[in-house]
């Protein structure tokens, strides 16, 4: 295959990311939940490593784009 089917292929394989998420953080909780489907506050903070404390301000402000919807301590991406 020549290298520019090889790289037409990467492309249409990578996962769309909206563009107004400007964080490294907050394209893998959204990439991640895209992935999942739903989770916990808890299953996100062991699966990304991440705290808590890191979590909460970056679901709120993707909640606040209209990207993630939460349901207590459930989250997904908003439909």
């Amino acid at each position: 295959m020549s290298q520019q089917l090889l790289t037409r292929a990467a492309n249409e394989t990578k996962p769309e990311i909206p563009t107004e998420l400007d964080s490294t953080s907050s394209k893998l909780v959204y990439l991640y939940l895209r992935a999942s489907g739903s989770c916990t506050i808890d299953e996100l903070q062991a699966s990304l490593d991440m705290q808590k404390i890191s979590l909460y301000p970056l679901l709120k402000s993707l909640s606040k784009k209209g990207l993630v919807e939460g349901e207590g301590e459930t989250y997904h991406l908003a439909s």
